[in-house]
């Protein structure tokens, strides 16, 4: 459902980014506090996972709205490429620590499903029913969001919710029978969706900082549309790669005709920078050379 909202208002919402999320985060923060204090109270380790998955939320919208601060600060001297990458380390961050806690809390869990504790249900549909409530309203903060960092923040509270309504049901269904294994049973089912996609995420993260090719962009059809313009002959030390999942930037040598005059040259530059901006790639820089020319340095010889 946020999904479809990235596009049409990602213009307006920009600026408000940080501020959605910080109201986001304090809602996080103040409900992940009474949920380890009330999941310690009703003796529930599933309230306790959410709580840590809420946690973990916390710890991702406080990163997050620092990176994202951060990262909207324009290129300077430490940083020549500006600091979109900082949100980038937040959400590795945020996904190491949700790594661990998960295996605490599934250490907690498990052993409980063949000697299950007495739960006090009434209280786990009461925190059930807040959990939905405030990590709705936090998502409904950040719809509209579209950086990596808040893409990741919105689905862990989207993810949070419906955590919240696993929990909810197993409350309703511990308060007319009493099978007191539902809870743990939750527990784990909750964190490995948690775990799920920590590992998913801590993998496009890295990628990302090894500078692979955005997933969106195939290198041949780059290629083949480059080599198409009538007075490229051939291009090699092609580079493409992602500062934050977003903006992307592309290098690239190519060999011209020569004799071509310099407004030839410039014309050639900008059309391939209005090819790559149809292919998301906001930053293109294209060295030029002719025949006979072509660049002796070690990368260039391997195409």
């Amino acid at each position: 459902m946020a999904h479809n909202h990235g596009h049409s208002h990602d213009h307006q919402h920009h600026h408000h980014g940080g501020s959605n999320i910080k109201v986001a985060f304090l809602l996080n923060l103040g409900f992940t506090i009474l949920e380890f204090v009330g999941g310690f109270w009703i003796n529930s380790v599933a309230v306790m996972s959410d709580a840590l998955h809420d946690l973990g939320d916390s710890l991702s919208l406080g990163l997050a709205w620092y990176f994202e601060k951060l990262s909207k600060k324009g290129s300077d001297r430490n940083f020549s490429y500006g600091y979109k990458r900082f949100s980038l380390l937040g959400a590795v961050v945020n996904s190491v620590i949700l790594l661990v806690g998960s295996f605490i809390i599934l250490s907690e869990a498990i052993p409980r499903i063949w000697n299950p504790e007495p739960v006090n249900a009434a209280g786990m549909i009461g925190f059930a029913v807040l959990g939905i409530l405030v990590n709705g309203a936090a998502v409904l903060r950040l719809k509209g969001e579209n950086s990596i960092n808040e893409r990741v923040v919105r689905l862990h509270l989207l993810e949070d919710v419906l955590g919240w309504i696993a929990v909810l049901v197993g409350g309703v269904i511990l308060y007319f029978f009493n099978w007191p294994f539902i809870d743990p049973l939750l527990s784990v089912g909750i964190t490995l969706f948690v775990l799920y996609n920590v590992v998913k995420n801590l993998r496009q993260s890295l990628k990302i900082l090894l500078q692979g090719t955005p997933p969106h962009i195939n290198l041949d059809e780059v290629q083949q549309r480059i080599l198409a313009l009538p007075d490229v002959q051939s291009i090699h030390d092609l580079h493409i790669w992602t500062m934050d999942g977003t903006y992307n930037v592309l290098t690239l040598h190519a060999v011209i005709a020569e004799n071509l005059p310099l407004q030839e040259t410039e014309k050639i530059k900008q059309q391939i920078r209005e090819m790559m901006a149809d292919l998301a790639v906001q930053h293109v820089t294209v060295e030029l050379e002719v025949p006979g020319y072509a660049c002796e340095h070690e990368a260039c010889t391997n195409p």
